[in-house]
């Protein structure tokens, strides 16, 4: 298990308790005692360092090593029922963008999300999971084909932001994702967004547009990464804590501006800390929104999303 610069505390804890729990097993001194109050106290620094991240901390959270990336929720949430589907019928298959077919219970969805890597071969072949133009156009279509037999959308986010090169811009990135956030506002099928990771920028709006969003506890949002707002206001990565507090990014600042519509909660100490107990509360929350939209027509449907969005930035003196 990999540690954050913060969890440091944690760490120490858990590797005094384990050569507690060690002497104890080798030998014939009774240490229950001294392992029941390093216990006590390892839980009671989770609580406290846990309950008090801020929001660069949550930055953290959200990029853990450790954290479960998109083909992991849709391993654990759709299993064998999952069917992969690549390319945009235009340019080539994106593999930082995942799309397919799967099922909760009997329902089916069209999940789509962006995949990042575990180490530095897959990193590379997922793009770091920013996705080129070719994969929104793969996601449009796969939302284009969900709409035409009546399946229900779901979104992962988890990305840096759209891939910046050179060559996306020549293959029209910024059309792709605009195209996207256009016909997701008039998409007769319920969307339902989860932000499993990063939000960042445009990268996340291409497949974030949903009639419930929902946000993991230690995730963020936002049009720019902490980084890189304070190289442009600082000239230097060195005030990403001041940024990341600038930029109001956390689910708690979201929801609060309604930015988004629910906080999911995480086990304590992150997603990565309790996988099962994550995916399992990610597929009940993705089901509950779905049975708040199923019965409603698609006009009514397309009518909220839009009133949903046009509301957003709205305030009154």
């Amino acid at each position: 298990m990999e540690y954050l610069e913060f969890e440091l505390p944690i760490k120490e804890l858990e590797e005094q308790l384990l050569k507690c729990q060690l002497i104890g097993e080798e030998s014939d001194v009774d240490v229950t005692e001294t392992c029941k109050q390093i216990q006590k106290k390892l839980d009671e620094t989770k609580k406290d360092i846990y309950k008090n991240l801020t929001p660069w901390q949550r930055v953290q959270m959200s990029r853990h090593p450790n954290r479960p990336y998109t083909l992991d929720y849709i391993n654990a949430i759709f299993g064998e029922s999952f069917l992969e589907l690549h390319g945009d019928r235009n340019f080539k298959d994106d593999k930082a963008m995942i799309g397919g077919l799967g099922k909760i219970g009997d329902q089916s969805y069209m999940f789509i999300g962006q995949q990042k890597g575990y180490n530095t071969k897959t990193r590379q072949y997922r793009n770091f999971g920013m996705a080129n133009p070719e994969g929104y156009r793969k996601a449009l279509r796969l939302m284009k084909s969900a709409e035409k037999f009546g399946i229900p959308v779901v979104t992962l986010i988890d990305t840096p932001g759209a891939y910046p090169g050179l060559e996306a811009e020549e293959r029209g990135q910024g059309e792709a994702i605009a195209r996207n956030i256009l016909e997701m506002t008039r998409l007769k099928v319920p969307i339902i967004t989860v932000i499993i990771g990063e939000g960042a920028s445009g990268g996340a709006l291409g497949i974030g547009v949903g009639d419930k969003v929902l946000m993991l506890e230690n995730t963020w949002y936002s049009v720019i990464s902490p980084e890189s707002c304070s190289s442009i206001l600082w000239r230097s990565w060195e005030y990403k804590e001041q940024a990341a507090e600038a930029l109001k990014l956390t689910a708690k600042d979201m929801k609060r501006m309604k930015l988004v519509d629910e906080i999911v909660k995480e086990p304590l100490g992150g997603a990565h800390k309790d996988r099962e107990k994550t995916f399992e509360t990610v597929r009940d929350a993705i089901a509950k929104s779905y049975d708040e939209f199923k019965n409603l027509s698609p006009k009514e449907l397309v009518e909220k999303r839009i009133e949903k969005y046009s509301n957003m930035g709205v305030y009154k003196d």
